[in-house]
């Protein structure tokens, strides 16, 4: 169960990028799309949370001590308001496409920072994963830079930054929900970077920015319920039964969706040189994580 969660979480994820440059295209900027999207999914969470509180209550279980509470808060705001706030800031220089394959090398910085901060291990294989997988996103680079200039150069780096902050999000959330269960972790986790995204937009925008209608209005419900409150359950519960290792292992199919999804939506081209850079990043990354133990 554990791996189709996380298979389910994935394709579902890979929708995110898609969505947000179709909103792009209807004058959204990436504060306003944030706080809409956290706008609409928070009731979900709150109620949920409530739910898993009152399921706590009737089983005689006390309540989290309240640094489960703040520690919960916290990594949300790392994975779902910073991480995300980076991706949507790098999706207004890069393709959706290449986006999604700097995003997928997150599973080198889970090994790499799990070795640095906890301990683990880390084998020859990952040193080989990252020559072959930034191969490809230097090919891929190197094109976009050629096509659109130093632009996609600030992109590529917003979106790495967002990567290594969800790997590190990956391996904080799996203690954090220790005691808390999936369900009301991931609630509270999404109402602390759902603040943070609040506060982030009120700081620069007027409230009624937020009142919108239309296409823009459809794009954020979109991305808020089906790019976010669904896959963000099937994430967390897959983590709460497998590592994150595991989970990253069968994230391989996510990047896939995007080029297919961004070539037939968005009419992004598939070039050659694109897709040889998409084969070498697949290719490394899921090496790594498929020959990986999964635990």
């Amino acid at each position: 169960m554990g791996y189709a969660f996380a298979a389910i979480g994935a394709v579902l994820f890979s929708t995110k990028a898609i969505i947000v440059k179709l909103a792009y295209d209807v004058r959204l900027d990436p504060e306003t799309l944030l706080a809409l999207r956290m706008a609409f999914s928070l009731p979900f969470y709150l109620g949920i949370g409530a739910l898993a509180l009152r399921e706590r209550q009737r089983s005689g279980l006390a309540l989290p001590a309240p640094g489960q509470w703040i520690r919960a808060a916290f990594v949300g705001l790392l994975g779902y308001w910073f991480a995300s706030y980076l991706d949507f800031l790098g999706l207004t220089y890069i393709s959706a496409q290449f986006e999604r394959l700097i995003l997928f090398t997150y599973p080198l910085f889970v090994v790499l920072l799990g070795a640095a901060f906890f301990a683990q291990p880390v084998s020859r294989r990952i040193l080989a994963a990252i020559a072959v997988s930034y191969s490809g996103l230097a090919l891929i680079f190197s094109e976009n830079f050629s096509l659109q200039g130093a632009h996609v150069a600030l992109g590529a780096a917003f979106v790495l930054v967002s990567s290594i902050a969800f790997a590190l999000y990956q391996l904080l959330a799996g203690n954090a929900m220790r005691g808390m269960g999936p369900r009301l972790f991931t609630c509270v986790a999404m109402t602390g970077a759902a603040l943070g995204a609040f506060v982030q937009f009120f700081v620069g925008h007027p409230a009624d920015a937020l009142l919108v209608t239309g296409t823009p209005l459809a794009y954020s419900v979109l991305i808020a319920i089906g790019a976010t409150v669904i896959p963000s359950f099937f994430l967390n519960a897959a983590l709460h039964r497998i590592s994150a290792q595991a989970n990253s292992a069968i994230g391989t199919i996510s990047p896939v969706v995007t080029i297919l999804l961004s070539a037939a939506i968005l009419g992004e081209p598939l070039t050659a040189i694109g897709i040889t850079g998409a084969l070498l990043v697949i290719g490394g990354i899921g090496w790594f994580t498929l020959t990986n133990k999964l635990r």
